[in-house]
């Protein structure tokens, strides 16, 4: 487990991990239902990812189905958001997401680990929490970790996987993503 004050640490057979438990069997039946909606479904699938986040979301929000996520309420979303079909949000470690920022289809964000060690990989579970600043575009099939933050107005290039945090105003891409250039206004 890293040594950073961010870092969520929930060791197995707590209450912890029973209430971790508990938001994924709601996650889990609320997303359900979102993935038998279509695009023309767009009311009812923001009406359903608002209860699943726990807050009212701006009618500029759109999720076009499937979506899936392990917890919801740990994801804040912002205005003008658009998220692309088959995106996986694991959000235990908190899960930011600003104003105007569109995510491309088969988009993770993975806040949540286990432990390095063989030994402790079934102790329980880490998380780390990611922030995506105001109008970011994450390309189709990008992967970012948990303890990241990617800074306004970023691109993220199509298949990255991106493990340290990215600068405003940059284009970044590869495995692991590397700055490719400066994104001029």
């Amino acid at each position: 487990m890293a040594d950073d004050s961010r870092t969520l640490w929930i060791r197995r057979g707590t209450p912890e991990s029973a209430a971790m438990q508990a938001k994924l069997r709601r996650a889990m039946a609320i997303t359900a239902i979102i993935n038998r909606l279509t695009f023309e479904d767009v009311d009812e699938v923001r009406s359903l990812f608002g209860e699943l986040i726990g807050k009212t979301l701006d009618k500029s929000f759109l999720l076009i189905p499937p979506f899936y996520t392990t917890g919801g309420v740990d994801i804040s979303v912002g205005r003008n958001v658009f998220i692309n079909q088959n995106c996986t949000f694991y959000d235990l470690g908190g899960l930011d997401i600003g104003d105007d920022v569109m995510i491309g289809p088969n988009v993770s964000l993975i806040t949540s680990g286990h432990p390095i060690e063989p030994s402790r990989r079934r102790d329980g579970v880490t998380a780390r929490p990611i922030a995506i600043e105001r109008n970011v575009w994450i390309g189709a099939g990008v992967t970012v970790v948990g303890g990241v933050t990617v800074g306004e107005n970023s691109v993220i290039a199509a298949g990255a996987v991106v493990t340290k945090n990215v600068a405003p105003n940059t284009l970044v891409g590869g495995n692991p993503a590397k700055v490719i250039r400066s994104i001029d206004g």
